[in-house]
């Protein structure tokens, strides 16, 4: 094995304990309500924790690794997700299972995008760098497909605590492998932090995630849930006030001036947001409602899993040899294909019909990684990587936070069947793969990728934005 693809490798071990930290932690859903009480939106809680957590810190995490050192946040990344997994399995209640994932989720801020950015630091040639997140991408359906069947094992014979066990000798192992063989990297001109612009960030992400999960129980007209909404929506107006005028900002708005960037991120909040939708329900319908035992629901889930490890190299491959535009338009068309069944789910619907949805959103999933991330890092500025991978990943936690919100809170507001009223929450999973083929089409073409070298000139500095301009 090459040098560049053993720091590939451990790089992976990063994404492999959080990929599996999703898939393991839905499938447990059902039997932590039942030992710790939860209700749906408790539950909501137990998956938004980390997420909303992750979502506001990604993007500090990447600037700063790009300033004080890759391997090194990396590695501190690794000790906290790790210390992280082992206070959740010892979590006395609800609140403080929570509160831990929340841990959890400032060591995981520190793995992906400081890990991307790793790699695109290592593999700097288009084609090595696209078939490297190919294999990233794969990584990602090993984990999901690995996740239900362990989780579904571990939950059967341990109990639920013990899906956190797994993370620990997996991040052990990687922090002890990164120390020897990966090599630090920072930008040459570190980035000054912008702590007025994480503030908004958390107050934006927090105020509206809160207000759209308690909105069902609290009441949508109530002040609580209508303060969270004005709150959200007045610092993300001061948020897009503050950062252009600082010179390194947290958020670098220049950016999105590349059309494919600008999608990418779109494309990965509604990627995101249908797979953590699909989780959500799936997990909670095939165990509630179908009365499975959590092995056997992992079983059921395997198909989906098993179809995105098999073809998400395929998506790098295709990504190197013919762009992003073919897999996204396969990923947009299999993800409603899959889903439009689905939104007539009941009780009884046939497992051949299940097995084809699951198969079609595997093939989705499978095809929409590789093309957010290799947009994301393609023809922006080396020494700012970091950034714009965080930015990336950012989308992605954005949409799994928003997904798990507002489709679980289309399922509290009915008071029918789990089954019926799990129908509007696949009509917007259903919604969000149509929207990612319309992006996928439209940000591809010819006037799309002609901004990306603009954008990237803008991006570097302040000076060369005038002249861009």
């Amino acid at each position: 094995m090459r040098r560049p693809y053993l720091v590939l490798a451990i790089c992976c071990m990063s994404l492999f304990i959080v990929g599996l930290d999703v898939t393991i932690m839905n499938i447990a859903l059902p039997a932590l309500r039942e030992d710790l009480g939860a209700s749906i939106s408790g539950l909501q809680w137990t998956i938004d924790a980390y997420t909303l957590v992750l979502a506001s810190l990604l993007v500090l995490s990447g600037s700063t690794a790009d300033r004080v050192g890759r391997r090194r946040v990396f590695q501190t990344g690794l000790a906290l997700f790790s210390a992280g997994s082992l206070l959740c399995s010892v979590a006395p209640s609800l609140g403080w299972l929570i509160a831990f994932r929340a841990v959890q989720a400032i060591g995981g801020s520190m793995l992906n995008p400081v890990a991307m950015s790793i790699i695109t630091n290592t593999f700097t040639e288009p084609r090595e760098r696209a078939r490297a997140i190919g294999v990233w991408g794969g990584v990602i359906g090993f984990s999901m497909a690995l996740g239900p069947l362990l989780g579904g094992f571990l939950v059967d014979t341990l109990g639920w605590r013990s899906i956190f066990w797994v993370n620990v000798p997996v991040g052990i192992a990687a922090f002890l492998l990164a120390a020897r063989f990966v090599p630090e990297s920072r930008a040459p001109h570190p980035r000054r932090l912008d702590p007025v612009g994480q503030v908004l960030v958390f107050l934006v992400l927090a105020g509206v995630t809160y207000g759209i999960i308690e909105g069902p129980t609290a009441g949508w007209s109530s002040p609580r849930i209508v303060g969270c909404f004005v709150v959200g929506a007045a610092a993300l107006a001061a948020l897009l006030r503050h950062e252009p005028r600082q010179p390194e900002p947290l958020l670098e708005l220049r950016f999105f001036r590349s059309v494919p960037f600008s999608g990418a991120t779109l494309i990965a909040v509604c990627a995101f947001g249908s797979l953590a939708g699909f989780l959500f329900l799936n997990s909670i319908y095939l165990q509630d409602v179908r009365g499975l035992e959590p092995l056997h629901a992992g079983l059921w889930t395997l198909p989906m899993a098993a179809t995105t490890a098999l073809l998400s190299p395929v998506s790098g491959r295709l990504v190197a040899a013919r762009g992003t535009r073919l897999p996204l338009t396969v990923a947009g068309v299999a993800f409603v294909a899959g889903m439009l069944p689905m939104t007539r789910l009941t009780a009884t619907t046939p497992i051949w019909l299940l097995m084809t949805c699951y198969v079609l959103f595997g093939v989705g999933f499978a095809m929409v990684n590789s093309p957010i991330t290799n947009t994301a890092v393609s023809g922006m500025p080396r020494e700012q990587a970091g950034v714009a991978a965080a930015i990336a990943s950012t989308s992605r936690q954005v949409g799994g936070a928003l997904g798990v919100a507002v489709i679980g809170a289309a399922v509290a507001s009915t008071s029918v069947g789990f089954a019926e009223a799990s129908h509007a929450g696949w009509w917007i999973i259903t919604g969000l793969g149509a929207s990612v083929l319309v992006l996928g089409l439209v940000t591809t073409g010819r006037w799309a990728r002609s901004t990306v070298a603009r954008a990237a000139v803008a991006a570097e500095s302040p000076v060369a934005a005038k002249i861009a301009r």
